[in-house]
């Protein structure tokens, strides 16, 4: 049998050989095509196409077009074809020799066959073929019955093929590839079967092979068989047109008879392919050429298609360019490496004209990777592929160089599409073929630096010329300068914020680092070229542009790495000292523009407050933005050298203060000019409020200078090179002379209006004494409350609460001086007095106004305490006073302990029951000899005081001991008067020691005061036990005289008062009589 113990492996002829054996076969525009050099390549592949689609075989794949009416159509709009041309063209297609159609059959394995040999185990081969001609229908008992039939049975023998025998296996391998020609696909099928190889052994063999009793079965069975004989495992039939373009699939052994009907699988792999195409293209050119340039083609029209749909192309096919590349691939049996060259080569070509993702490169660069073989390839194939490499990579490193203009971040995916590049170039560089191919290639990393860094100096030139002004004055190249410095500044942000993740992410490359030291050169020295063009002719136009060029350096440096993690020197390092000479221009142009911002904003105001919170105008406002702008412009310049940096910073705060003084004469000016013409005094007072809220807004900015100017780091910057003496003498100096100028300015408007306000409250206080004793005190001062009320709110409206509380401050003297000099003259009047106590006791709760206005400690002053105490003493009446100077008395006595003047010793009880008080007089002692025999006549008079409580009792005396300094009383005395009067302040048993004097009046020895509410027997109801003993010192009357007894003094018109003043004068008379013989 044909074919027997051989195979057949197809094997596509070469083109120059094709295209020799089939000269004599072509049609005659084919020919024309051929031999006309002139024809378009365009022209080619559209013929190629057209005859891929025409020529289609096999069911379409999943997601491909099946119409072949719609592919045609898509050709023709992908190709540009007009109507007419793409009929022709098809016609002349359709003319065309056909191709020779032919299956390729790959018998990969087979999988839990029979085992036909007396070991168990067989060794299949398998016989292969197409057969034609096979017309009934599938479900017919004909068909059924002809695919049972065996190849041998149903094929020619020359049409044959065989695999090898694999043996003794029921798993065999094969991988066997063989290529079948057919004619026509419709009434075409494969047929494979399956056959176990029987050679011819002894029976000696076949009994050392048993192994079991069916061996033994198996054995007797073959005898029957004739010698030689294969048996047949089974067999898979297919008919061509069920069949895709490609399939690979795992097939069942179908039986002859019904016996054993699972005989295992086979693995087959089938492919429709060409052979001897009669386009131009396939018989002139590799396959894979004429596959890249049509796929370069079509993925060409699905970019630009997506393009006028304004939509950016993601590399993916549509169904019909996947499905004709799919066909023509097939067709022309591309390996799978073949097809990722094509299309490294073909996108790799096209990224470098349309735009599409790069990421559409790294799926051929990973499969080219992975099959890469070198010898596989041919000469001009691996120079074509090197060729490719060189010209992605050089284009790479084109866009790398200007990915500031190809990758602008106001596209949203220009960062991921710069990604995707570097990652594409990563990838491609890390080929084996690319290693191969390009082995004198520099290191990528390296090529990327060096672009780059060519790439920042073209986009400083290209930003320099683009900021080139048409007019070559120094301020107009100063803001050209600016402009050019700023825009370096932004590029340097968007490299550390974007650009530097990827390109450090991706190849380790520092991309920040490298533009800021290439552009600081670049910058210094434009820099410094200007600089010297200005020379010394900095006018105020020039010294502001200066002074923002400064600024933008000072950040473009800060941009930069620090001191310790520097290479070297960098060209901007000391910047600052090219500005020296325009330091003056800029504090005079800041203080200039300072000043004229402050008169406008006087000029402008109307002192009215901006609202009901915000107390002060609108020149406070303007002036606290205008010092805030000052102190922006110290942080902006932020002198480096210590010493310069400290003279700028007194500048600033000197210029700063004289501002606020000048604001404070403008803004007086300014109220004096509104109020001229005012006849509403109110008005007046309201605009004088304003300035004084104005002020002290001012000083609040002032106080703020050492913050915002940042006196703390200031010294300890020069604290090396000056003394804190001269920082004293010098900054803080200046601020508390502005300060204190301002404190006095503010002093001086509250002053204003509180003379405003005194008269008033004088005049309303002078009438509380007027006001006839029918009116009640609350009644009496509703008036004075009532102007305080209206007064002080209006006031707390229209100022701050700093001058607010400054205003009380000085209403509360003048309010209290004023009540001061009125009660002097009311002593004598307890009525007035009372009226101006009660009145005093209502402004303290005014002025404190419930924690809203003067603290306590402001409220309660000296002069209010004294007053506080006169005006006590003054409303009192006659008899409260006695009780007041009793009190007196008793703290003296109490505190008294000496015993300079003598003592008398008594003992006091009360008895409840009784109503009586008994007391009994000792003893004294010590007495001052007040008798010529420098002795005395001692005796004790016992009073109850005050008398007016008392006024049933009259004094007792004891008896009189004849010259005794000692004397020993022991008398008992008792009073017949109720607790009540007893308890009260002031109620004393008041004993006063007398010398007697037979012709002359006594003598004062002394007194001594006991209070009547410490006498046991009075607290309560019990009557008291042991009675203790009494000492008590003798004193004297004030020497200089009792306020209380000056006060009853006062009171002519009381006799009661009269009289009791006259017995204390009487008794001080005599006590001061005695007070030289007091140094014994």
């Amino acid at each position: 049998m044909a074919g027997q113990g051989t195979r057949k492996v197809a094997r596509g002829l070469g083109p120059q050989e094709a295209c020799h054996r089939n000269r004599s076969s072509l049609h005659p525009i084919t020919c024309r095509l051929r031999s006309n050099p002139a024809v378009p390549q365009r022209a080619l592949l559209y013929e190629e196409a057209l005859y891929t689609v025409l020529y289609r075989l096999g069911q379409p794949e999943p997601n491909h077009v099946g119409e072949s009416s719609e592919l045609l159509r898509y050709l023709q709009e992908a190709f540009h074809m007009e109507p007419e041309e793409h009929q022709q063209m098809l016609t002349r297609v359709q003319q065309l020799e056909k191709p020779v159609f032919c299956l390729k059959a790959t018998v990969k394995q087979a999988k839990g066959i029979l085992g036909k040999d007396v070991s168990g185990y067989s060794d299949p081969y398998c016989l292969l073929g197409i057969e034609q001609g096979t017309t009934v229908s599938g479900g017919s008992p004909g068909l059924r019955r002809r695919q049972k039939a065996v190849v041998r049975h149903t094929i020619p023998e020359e049409q044959t093929h065989r695999t090898q025998v694999i043996t003794q296996t029921l798993n065999p391998v094969w991988d066997e590839t063989f290529i079948l020609e057919f004619e026509d696909i419709s009434n075409a099928s494969f047929h494979l079967d399956m056959w176990d190889m029987d050679a011819v052994e002894s029976v000696r063999q076949k009994l050392g092979e048993l192994t079991d009793l069916h061996g033994l079965r198996r054995m007797f069975k073959e005898a029957r068989k004739d010698k030689g004989q294969d048996d047949f495992l089974g067999n898979v039939v297919l008919r061509l047109q069920d069949l895709r373009c490609r399939e690979d699939h795992w097939y069942p052994l179908e039986p002859c008879t019904d016996t054993y009907p699972d005989r295992g699988q086979c693995h087959l792999q089938f492919q429709f392919i060409h052979k001897r195409r009669a386009t131009t293209a396939s018989r002139s050119q590799p396959s894979y050429t004429v596959h890249r340039h049509l796929l370069q083609r079509l993925v060409s029209h699905e970019v630009t298609q997506h393009q006028a749909g304004s939509t950016s192309w993601d590399g993916s096919l549509s169904s019909q360019a996947a499905t004709i590349l799919f066909l023509h691939a097939t067709q022309k049996d591309l390996s799978d490496f073949h097809r990722s060259l094509a299309q490294w080569l073909a996108y790799s070509r096209l990224y470098q004209s349309l735009e599409f993702p790069s990421s559409c490169l790294l799926f051929p660069i990973t499969s080219i990777e992975y099959q890469w073989i070198q010898g596989r390839l041919k000469a001009e194939q691996l120079e074509e592929l090197a060729s490719s490499f060189s010209s992605l990579l050089a284009y790479g490193l084109s866009l790398i160089r200007r990915f500031r203009s190809v990758f602008p971040l106001s596209v949203p995916d220009s960062p991921a599409r710069l990604q995707s590049l570097l990652r594409v170039l990563v990838q491609m560089c890390k080929m084996k073929a690319f290693g191969e191919l390009c082995p004198d290639s520099t290191p990528l990393p390296s090529l990327v630096t060096e672009a780059l860094r060519a790439g920042t100096v073209e986009w400083f030139h290209l930003k320099q010329q683009h900021h080139q002004p048409m007019m070559q004055g120094l301020l107009e190249m100063g803001k050209a300068l600016l402009s050019l410095v700023q825009d370096i500044i932004g590029d340097l942000h968007q490299c550390q914020r974007t650009w530097n993740k990827i390109f450090h992410n991706v190849l380790k490359i520092d991309l920040f680092a490298m533009a800021f030291l290439e552009l600081q050169w670049l910058v210094a020295k434009r820099v410094q070229d200007h600089i010297a063009a200005v020379g010394g002719s900095v006018t105020p136009e020039v010294g502001e542009s200066l002074f923002q060029l400064y600024v933008s350096l000072k950040e473009l440096y800060q941009l930069g790495p620090l001191p310790s993690e520097r290479d070297g020197v960098l060209a901007l390092e000391g910047f600052h000292r090219w500005f020296q000479p325009a330091i003056p221009s800029w504090l005079q142009k800041t203080y200039s523009v300072a000043l004229a911002r402050v008169q406008r904003a006087v000029q402008m105001d109307q002192l009215v407050p901006l609202g009901e919170l915000t107390k002060h105008s609108t020149s406070a406002v303007d002036l606290s933005t205008c010092f805030a702008q000052i102190s922006h412009t110290a942080r902006q310049l932020d002198w480096p050298d210590p010493e310069e940096a400290f003279m700028i910073t007194v500048k600033f705060v000197e210029d700063t203060c004289r501002l606020a003084l000048v604001y404070c004469s403008l803004i007086k000016a300014r109220a004096r000019d509104l109020s001229a013409g005012q006849k509403d005094q109110g008005q007046a007072a309201n605009m004088l409020c304003v300035v004084v809220n104005d002020m002290e807004q001012l000083r609040l900015v002032i106080g703020k200078l050492p913050t915002q100017l940042a006196w703390e780091a200031l010294e300890q910057r020069v604290g090396a090179v000056l003394e804190q003496e001269q920082l004293q003498n010098t900054l803080h100096a200046q601020l508390q002379g502005a300060l204190a100028g301002l404190g006095h300015e503010i002093r001086t408007g509250v002053r204003t209006l509180a003379k405003q306000l005194e008269a008033g409250i004088a005049k309303h206080i002078q009438k509380l004494v007027g006001i006839r004793e029918s009116v009640l005190p609350e009644d009496a001062i509703l008036p004075l409350m009532k102007f305080l009320e209206v007064k002080l709110c209006y006031m707390n409206t229209n100022l701050v609460q700093e001058n607010f509380s400054s205003l009380l401050s000085l209403l509360w003297t003048h309010t209290l001086t004023v009540l001061a000099e009125v009660a002097a003259s009311q002593r004598s009047c307890p009525l007035a007095c009372s009226r101006l106590k009660f009145a005093l006791q209502n402004l303290e709760i005014c002025f404190y106004a419930e924690g809203c206005g003067l603290p306590p400690e402001a409220l309660h002053t000296a002069t209010f305490q004294a007053l506080q105490r006169d005006l006590e003493l003054q409303a009192a009446s006659s008899r409260e006073l006695v009780h007041k100077y009793f009190c007196s008395r008793l703290q003296q006595q109490a505190a008294t302990t000496s015993e300079e003047l003598g003592a008398v010793t008594v003992k006091a009880s009360y008895r409840p029951s009784e109503q009586k008080l008994r007391v009994e007089l000792l003893s004294a002692s010590n007495l001052l000899p007040l008798d010529s025999n420098g002795s005395s006549d001692p005796f004790v008079q016992l009073t109850l005081e005050p008398r007016h409580e008392f006024p049933e009792l009259a004094p007792r005396e004891t008896q009189k001991h004849k010259k005794d300094l000692h004397p020993l009383f022991d008398e008992t005395f008792e009073f017949l008067v109720p607790a009540e009067p007893c308890q009260k302040d002031g109620a004393c048993l008041l004993l006063t020691v007398l010398d007697h004097d037979t012709l002359g009046t006594d003598d004062l020895e002394g007194e001594a005061f006991l209070p009547l509410c410490s006498v046991p027997g009075l607290a309560g109801t019990e009557e008291p036990g042991e009675v203790p003993q009494t000492r008590l010192p003798l004193t004297y009357p004030a020497p200089d005289g009792d306020p209380i007894l000056q006060l009853l003094e006062s009171r002519k018109g009381d006799r009661e008062a009269q009289a009791f003043v006259r017995l204390r004068r009487q008794r001080a008379k005599q006590a001061s009589q005695h007070g030289p013989r007091l140094g014994r």
